[in-house]
């Protein structure tokens, strides 16, 4: 069931809440989502910038490290399969539905926005603190970086094959490419 098919009965019987609390803290089930959201963005952050108190620079040397150093770092922010794509379905549905209702979708791009401006700051504070920075612009790395996560997130979901191998193999080629010495 997705966003939309869901009632918000349903919803507050999931969350062990009232119809009251509910409109208490959401007007809309898109109120609820944009939240969740929110949420699930700055905890991968926060996860991101964890991890990487844990790299060690010397691993970072070497192509094979580098690659190696990448897998663990995004292995941690997003370790559990099921929760991931779980939530690439709701993130999949909810902008799809942004993109069929033009008052969701303003809150969702304005959403996104600020959420990829915290995640520029996030990922150069993280690269700052390994010696390295982005060889192209940010906010092109970024877009590229979240495309490529995105198609790989995609693909983990469909039946092992090629696809999905190479998704990940993408995202690390794409790191290899964006990110330098600073």
């Amino acid at each position: 069931m997705g966003v939309q098919a869901a009632s918000i009965e349903a919803v507050c019987e999931a969350a062990g809440f009232t119809r009251g609390a509910f409109y208490s803290n959401f007007a809309s089930k898109e109120e609820l989502f944009l939240a969740l959201t929110e949420r699930e963005a700055r905890g991968h952050l926060g996860a991101l910038e964890r991890a990487v108190t844990t790299v060690d620079p010397a691993a970072l040397q070497t192509p094979e490290g580098f690659r190696a150093t990448v897998r663990e770092v995004i292995a941690s922010v997003l370790p559990d399969q099921a929760a991931k794509a779980s939530w690439c379905v709701m993130e999949l549905e909810f902008e799809l539905l942004a993109l069929r209702d033009p008052q969701i979708a303003q809150r969702y791009v304005d959403q996104q926005q600020v959420l990829r401006e915290e995640m520029i700051a996030a990922l150069n504070r993280v690269m700052a603190a390994l010696g390295l920075r982005f060889a192209i612009d940010e906010h092109v790395a970024i877009d590229l970086l979240l495309g490529a996560h995105e198609a790989g997130q995609r693909a983990a979901m469909l039946p092992a094959g090629p696809a999905r191998k190479d998704a990940s193999a993408m995202l690390e080629v794409l790191v290899d490419l964006i990110v330098t010495p600073a």
